[in-house]
C-alpha cells in the first residue's frame, strides 16, 4: 500500500491541494497527518473541509490544540496572534473536526506497523531534528515506522528495527526551500521518498489581505524559513 505522509499543513489550502493533486499523479491510497492542521495561515474552514472530504487520517498538533482551547501562552507572539486569530474564524464544524482528532494514531499496512506523532512518541511538543534521531525512539512507540512532524524539515532515518520519517511541511517549510513538502511510503517495498511541489503562493497573499495576521508569516513562506 502506497501512503501519503503530510504535516504541518497550517492551513495553507493551496499548499495543501497543491500536494494532494500531486499526490494523486503517484498513485497514493491513503494519507496520514502528523498534526497541526490549522495555524498561521488565513484558510482553516477551507483546509479542514479538503481533509475530511479526503478522508485523511489525521492526529493533533499543538497548533491545533491551541486553537481548540483558545490558549497560545506556550507560543511566540507571532504564532500566538494567528492561534488567537483562527480560533475567533473557525467554524463550529471545524471545531468539532479539530475536537475529534486523537494525540497520536496507530495504522498496519503490508508488513508495518506505522505509529504518528506530532513531536514525538515521549512529549508531543518535543522537536526532533534529524540528528536527535535515535533507534530507541522506533523501540519506545512500538513500531516499525515512526512517523512525526512538528520539525518543519523533512528526513528519513532506517534503522535495523524500522524506519523514522518526517515528511516536513506542507504549509510552511523551514529548511530552505519553499516548495511544499510531503513523503511517500511503499508499506511493501519499505521505499520512501520525499517529495517538494510548487503552489499559488499569491493565493496565499491576496487572502492575508484584509486579516490581521501576522505579515511575517507571509514573508517566511517565500523564504521557506
Amino acid at each position: 500500500m502506497r501512503w501519503g505522509l503530510i504535516s504541518d499543513i497550517h492551513a495553507n489550502a493551496p499548499a495543501l491541494r497543491a500536494v494532494l493533486e500531486d499526490l494523486d499523479r503517484h498513485n497514493v491510497d491513503r494519507v496520514l497527518c502528523a498534526g497541526d492542521v490549522v495555524g498561521y495561515y488565513p484558510f482553516p474552514n477551507e483546509t479542514i473541509d479538503i481533509m475530511v472530504k479526503r478522508r485523511a487520517i489525521s492526529i493533533q498538533g499543538n497548533h491545533d490544540r491551541a486553537v481548540l482551547n483558545v490558549d497560545p501562552s506556550m507560543m511566540n507572539p507571532e504564532a500566538s496572534d494567528a492561534v488567537m486569530w483562527t480560533a475567533s474564524q473557525i467554524s463550529d464544524r471545524s471545531r468539532r473536526y479539530l475536537a475529534s482528532l486523537p494525540p497520536n494514531t496507530a495504522v498496519r499496512s503490508g508488513k508495518e506497523f506505522i505509529r504518528v506523532f506530532h513531536g514525538s512518541p515521549r512529549d508531543p511538543i518535543e522537536y526532533v531534528y534529524e540528528d536527535d534521531v535515535t533507534e530507541g525512539l522506533l523501540l519506545m512507540a512500538r513500531c516499525s515506522m515512526l512517523v512525526m512532524g512538528h520539525t518543519h524539515i523533512p528526513y528519513v532515518r532506517r534503522f535495523p528495527s524500522g524506519l523514522i520519517v518526517n515528511p516536513g511541511s506542507v504549509g510552511q517549510p523551514r529548511d530552505g526551500d519553499p516548495r511544499a513538502s510531503y513523503s511517500i511510503v511503499d508499506t511493501e517495498e519499505g521505499v520512501v521518498e520525499n517529495h517538494r511541489v510548487e503552489y499559488d503562493l499569491d493565493a496565499m497573499a491576496r487572502r492575508f489581505e484584509g486579516t490581521s495576521l501576522p505579515r511575517w508569516l507571509l514573508d517566511r513562506l517565500n523564504n521557506g524559513i
